[in-house]
């Protein structure tokens, strides 16, 4: 075999190998139908049935409420929102961070609660009395965003736990990797405690 046709074999089986490790990663949003050792099943906000397998690191958390009186400048969180009427960001949730560690995957991006939605995570400077609630000025490491808050909203704080937290009937946020074969696997779950849902 010619050195022309080795190195197109190798790269080819390269490109195979790449192809099947590739991970997509995402979220799953549903409830949890049933718990079979490492595998979960989900019925999805989609109304999808799902077969999710905890990774052996996966990490668990569940929601503690907290109050808009509890935000302040120097307040670390991050939100969900959309654009409102007027072109304004309007929060959907917020959900803060621990002071004692950096603010996760900092910075302002989509997101993919609903349609058209973002996702801010940022310290907050500034905040006022609004119109309909109040206005946040969250500033991250390469801009800021201004973030109308609606007095209804829920507004959280995780808390880690185990996977003691995981119960048949509860309403859970999953960060999941996907194979090309389909494959599912959690790294990462939020869930359901004592009536307070994952908002994001």
């Amino acid at each position: 075999m010619s050195s022309f046709r080795i190195a197109v074999l190798f790269g080819a089986l390269a490109i195979s190998s790449a192809a099947a490790d590739a991970q997509t990663p995402g979220r799953v949003r549903g409830t949890i139908t049933a718990i079979d050792g490492n595998t979960l099943s989900v019925k999805s906000r989609e109304g999808q049935d799902l077969r999710i397998e905890l990774a052996p690191n996966a990490t668990f958390a569940y929601m503690k409420a907290l109050k808009l009186s509890d935000i302040a400048p120097g307040t670390p969180l991050g939100t969900s929102a959309v654009k409102g009427p007027d072109g304004k960001i309007v929060a959907r949730e917020l959900h803060l961070f621990a002071k004692d560690r950096p603010i996760p995957n900092e910075g302002h991006r989509p997101w993919d609660l609903e349609p058209g939605s973002t996702m801010t995570n940022a310290m907050v400077t500034a905040m006022v009395q609004a119109k309909n609630g109040h206005e946040l000025t969250l500033k991250y490491k390469d801009g800021a965003q201004q973030v109308i808050v609606p007095d209804n909203i829920p507004i959280v704080m995780a808390v880690d736990g185990d996977r003691s937290l995981l119960v048949a009937g509860q309403y859970a946020v999953i960060a999941v990797t996907t194979d090309a074969g389909g494959k599912m696997t959690a790294t990462r779950v939020q869930i359901t405690k004592d009536g307070v849902k994952p908002p994001q």
